[in-house]
């Protein structure tokens, strides 16, 4: 199998994260600053969608074409509209603030399932809610959100996905180093939106692993894991619901952080790094699976 080609179409001075396909152009968060930015495959060019985004990490969009976002500095779950006021779906659970929002994921039903790690920046300077768990937010019909805690069992959860059928959450389960063992969690989500116990898809041991992740047309899991620190290095890793590594493909920057497909048949992958950078690869052999847009 010939190993993809990665072309460059942006480069940040620290951290990238969160990439989400709008239909025809490219979102993504540069952390640092508190922006979106947006990157136009006609043009080629990268420029600031949104501003004071408060560090804000991870962005999805739901089957209707709306953008949520997790904001880390001021922790909360929001939703974004070109040109109009930030709408803060939830910021507290149990009267409490939370940790540091940092990735989502939204079903059919409308629910937001994102994780509440910890990172360095802030060790000592919140208390959040004493633990690091992943969170199921619901709408309710008179507008607002009522959020539930759906992990007991997790030390640093980061990257998170659902399955095709939505029977399933996925979740990077990425306590820190030397003694977490990385892993991929597959959580089976009950009827009432509760998780069952988990289990452990792929085991990376000490070595980084997986940070963000998408899903292709197949079902299978598209993940950014990997460090030059160790183990096998940056790449993507393709792993099937079953757990088995499908492929992998080295990746050209340290610390690749997240990715999604785009393109106008979603066959397009676009992957943020830690570094700052953002890359495409035009041909992965796969097509991805978003809530949104459709497939043209």
């Amino acid at each position: 199998m010939t190993d993809w080609t990665w072309e460059q179409i942006a480069a940040h001075e620290s951290l990238t994260e969160g990439p989400a396909w709008d239909g025809e152009a490219l979102l993504y968060t540069h952390c640092a600053a508190s922006v979106v930015c947006r990157w136009d495959p006609a043009t080629g060019e990268s420029t600031v969608w949104r501003r004071d985004t408060n560090n804000a990490n991870g962005l999805m969009y739901d089957a209707g074409g709306r953008l949520y976002a997790c904001e880390g500095s001021i922790p909360r779950i929001v939703r974004y509209q070109e040109s109009q006021p930030t709408e803060v779906i939830v910021d507290t659970f149990g009267g409490e603030a939370f940790t540091e929002p940092n990735d989502l994921a939204v079903d059919a039903r409308g629910r937001i399932w994102f994780t509440d790690p910890l990172y360095v920046q802030y060790e000592g300077s919140r208390p959040g809610l004493g633990h690091r768990s992943v969170y199921r937010v619901d709408p309710r019909p008179d507008g607002s959100w009522v959020p539930s805690r759906a992990t007991f069992d997790t030390a640093s959860p980061n990257g998170i996905l659902l399955s095709l059928d939505e029977e399933t959450l996925y979740v990077a389960e990425s306590p820190p180093a030397p003694d977490g063992r990385r892993q991929l969690r597959a959580y089976p989500i009950r009827e009432d939106g509760t998780l069952g116990d988990h289990r452990v898809l792929h085991d990376f041991g000490p070595h980084r692993g997986i940070d963000g992740m998408c899903l292709n047309a197949d079902g299978s899991i598209v993940a950014s894991a990997g460090f030059e620190m160790g183990g096998p290095g940056p790449m993507i890793c393709v792993v099937a619901p079953s757990g088995r590594v499908l492929s992998t493909h080295p990746a050209p920057a340290d610390r690749p952080t997240n990715c999604t497909f785009g393109g106008a048949r979603l066959d397009e992958l676009f992957v943020t790094f830690g570094g700052g950078e953002v890359y495409r690869v035009a041909d992965t052999g796969m097509r991805g699976h978003l809530a949104y847009p459709p497939v043209r």
